[in-house]
């Protein structure tokens, strides 16, 4: 009787400690370090692809990427390359950065991370501006491994009124 009590315990025990709610907070935890990683990676990247080789920079986007610099809309690969290059150039110094995955149900069968940053940038001939940038990351695979791509950028000024 003693014996089959223990093993009762056991393995409710054991239910327990492999219970779904764990394996799920398992996998968020490794989702949400994986989000980390790559956004890590991708504001490197994209940043001193700004300053260095602007050129370059629609390759980090979809196709159909959507970026709202200070209000103004710009859509498209093609958009994105015309703005991107009528900008002066550019020093870039990030602060802050923050990601997070998002739930599957706001985007369903596409892995998504939002990325904030926020920093202080001084274009060519202008005063240095305090910004914050949030982006929408979405992951492609490829052959190879998985690509992270912008589909949606915002940008803003962060500077404060003087009075």
């Amino acid at each position: 009787m003693v014996w089959h009590l223990l093993l009762s315990i056991i393995s409710l025990s054991k239910n327990h400690f492999n219970s779904p709610e764990k394996e799920m907070k398992l996998d968020f935890k490794t989702y949400v370090d994986q989000a980390c990683r790559a956004a890590e990676e991708f504001v490197n990247i994209y940043y001193e692809t700004m300053d260095k080789r602007r050129r370059a920079l629609t390759r980090l986007y979809l196709d159909k990427a959507t970026l709202i610099w200070n209000g103004n809309v710009v859509t498209g690969l093609d958009a994105l390359a015309n703005f991107f290059e009528m900008l002066p150039s550019s020093e870039f110094q990030v602060n802050m950065l923050d990601c997070q995955p998002v739930h599957e149900q706001a985007t369903p069968s596409q892995t998504t991370v939002l990325v904030v940053t926020s920093g202080i940038v001084k274009f060519d001939g202008n005063k240095q501006h305090y910004f914050n940038q949030n982006f929408l990351l979405s992951a492609h695979s490829t052959l190879n491994n998985t690509v992270w791509k912008i589909a949606s950028d915002c940008f803003r000024f962060q500077d404060w009124a003087s009075s």
